[in-house]
């Protein structure tokens, strides 16, 4: 996966298109991401103890790594994602602006 916890994203398909968020979890074996302020669920918790309230949670759902592109840091601009070797170690780079992830 290119993509890593961390990472700068932006949504390109859907419901929040356009908005961007920081990477909190990967699921590599699914091929979802948990993006801070995408795909927004509300999850229904009932009071637990006499004269407690139930609340409405609003969380970050799973969102498919194909729907989102990495922000790069350094132009800014959503792009594609590349690998390369420098001196025995493998690099990401932005492929709009060829500099290093």
């Amino acid at each position: 996966m290119k993509i890593k916890k961390g990472d700068q994203v932006k949504s390109i398909l859907g419901k929040d298109r356009g908005k961007a968020g920081k990477v909190l979890r990967v699921f590599p074996e699914t091929g979802k991401i948990l993006v801070e302020g995408l795909n927004i669920i509300k999850k229904h918790i009932k009071a637990r103890k006499e004269g407690e309230r139930g609340q409405r949670l609003e969380l970050p759902a799973k969102v498919n790594i194909s729907n989102v592109m990495l922000v790069c840091p350094k132009c800014g601009k959503e792009s594609r994602v590349g690998n390369k070797r420098i001196d025995g170690k493998e690099v990401r780079f932005c492929k709009k602006c060829n500099a290093e992830i």
